[in-house]
């Protein structure tokens, strides 16, 4: 018999469950096939509503996995709903920026292990989702970016927290300083991926992982994951994030960003 959560129907998301001996695994697969997977406000409403629906299943899945379709993980934020932030109050986005975290980074309170299968480029937040979650497969010839001071805003959905968590502040500060592009090799072997596999095979490597976790005590995972992260820091960080966003979007440079992205060429930023 089906959980609800695999029977319900969503615009955003696809689910697929494999049974084991030892439990179920679930797969959670982005699909917005407009705009390579970018989040959207109602893709992030589904996003949470599943993962509170998982959590409140009688019997949790051992693992579960978070990957995207369409040949790409995720492009980041979507172009409209950017183009709405400019538009908005400081007051508006400030609130509405902190919610919008809270609906992908929901994951990060699953309390069963997550394995992100980043099987394309992952951009912006989209890279920060894949912090978000325990264990990452990384494809090799994936292009993934910190972009967010490239287009002339504060980095968001935890990346001011998340990457010198996991990188240390040296190397974490320096990918989100920059914006520089790198690729699934130099992820795993700075240690952000535990492998980094041709991009075919990414879920099948995030499957082989997740299948090795369905042998561990469950009880004793869910202790762990509990044990090892600070929801209270990570949360004190995205209030700052919203505040900081929220006044970039009203910026000058900010509306370049979007006159730019529209126009197909670089931005010429002003500090106004």
């Amino acid at each position: 018999m089906k959980s609800r959560f695999e029977t319900k129907e969503y615009e955003f998301l696809e689910i697929e469950s494999r049974d084991t001996e030892d439990g179920k695994i679930v797969s959670i697969f982005l699909n917005n096939p407009t705009s390579r997977n970018s989040m959207t406000w109602k893709m992030g409403e589904e996003f949470a509503d599943l993962i509170h629906s998982i959590k409140k299943e009688k019997v949790l899945p051992r693992a579960v996995i978070v990957s995207g379709r369409n040949d790409v993980f995720c492009a980041g934020g979507d172009l409209n709903l950017l183009r709405s932030f400019s538009e908005k109050s400081f007051s508006q986005n400030r609130r509405d920026m902190r919610k919008f975290y809270g609906f992908f980074l929901s994951v990060r309170k699953l309390p069963v292990p997550v394995i992100a299968a980043v099987n394309g480029h992952a951009i912006g937040a989209g890279l920060s989702l894949t912090f978000g979650c325990d264990l990452r497969i990384f494809a090799e010839e994936g292009k993934y970016s910190f972009n967010f001071v490239r287009l002339g805003i504060h980095p968001g959905m935890g990346s001011s927290y998340l990457s010198p968590e996991l990188l240390g502040k040296s190397l974490g500060g320096r990918l989100l300083l920059t914006g520089e592009t790198f690729d699934g090799k130099f992820a795993k072997s700075c240690g952000l991926a535990l492998d980094s596999v041709p991009k075919s095979e990414v879920y099948t490597r995030a499957m082989e992982l997740a299948l090795s976790l369905t042998k561990a005590a469950p009880l004793a995972l869910q202790e762990l994951k509990r044990n090892l992260y600070s929801w209270k820091q990570l949360d004190s960080a995205l209030k700052k994030e919203a505040e900081s966003q929220a006044r970039n979007f009203i910026s000058d440079d900010f509306k370049e960003t979007i006159k730019s992205i529209l126009e197909k060429r670089e931005p010429k930023f002003t500090g106004k």
